[in-house]
């Protein structure tokens, strides 16, 4: 059944919001890509592809396919999440690199081509030149996931990758505070939380 609570969209990386597509926000595990419907709404709530993009896969889907896609995106995800918990906070060197070739194997199958399109006039040219995807088949919305994967593998600092330190949290981010300071996905879901529940155990304390 699709999820109706919006996504989280807090690690401040699109490929660690993939692995945070499925997590415990209050006290019921919700999966955002539990389904295939799930999968296309998540797609267009991380931005990765328009909703255009999404009615006309779902036009050309056969019965049961882009629910097997959700499939296959659950599986893409927690192979990366394997992949990203036993490497955060050390930076990836060339060893890691084998490791990678099911997500290299999966970005060979992109069929990208340039076109140029009219853009709005800013003192440049009228014209200019974008990338654009194929949506040849369902397999194909999995390509924009993957080059997010890509881009936190080769532009992140790995050692700025961390997970929250709320005990039942699962969330992962990426640190971008100055002396790399974060440690809750968010204060909103834990960082308040872990505040109150010290104030809490101090208050015991002093009474004790």
């Amino acid at each position: 059944m699709t999820q109706h609570v919006p996504a989280l969209f807090l690690a401040d990386s699109t490929g660690l919001d993939f692995l945070n597509s499925v997590a415990t926000p209050a006290d019921t595990p919700i999966d955002w890509l539990e389904d295939g419907e799930g999968l296309l709404s998540w797609l267009t709530q991380a931005h990765l592809v328009s909703s255009e993009v999404v009615g006309t896969v779902r036009e050309r889907a056969i019965p049961g396919e882009i629910d097997r896609l959700a499939g296959q995106a659950r599986t893409l995800r927690e192979w990366f999440r394997t992949f990203v918990r036993d490497r955060k906070g050390r930076s990836l060197t060339t060893d890691d690199l084998a490791e990678l070739e099911p997500l290299n194997e999966l970005l060979r199958r992109d069929e990208r081509y340039g076109e140029i399109i009219a853009q709005p006039m800013d003192g440049r040219s009228a014209l200019t030149l974008v990338a654009k995807h194929r949506w040849n088949s369902p397999e194909t919305l999995l390509l924009p996931i993957a080059e997010a994967m890509a881009h936190l593998v080769c532009d992140e600092d790995f050692s700025r990758v961390k997970a929250c330190e709320a005990p039942s949290c699962t969330l992962l981010f990426a640190d971008h505070t100055r002396g790399g300071a974060r440690r809750w996905c968010s204060m909103a879901l834990c960082g308040n939380r872990a505040k109150q529940a010290a104030h809490r155990s101090r208050q015991r304390q002093a009474e004790a």
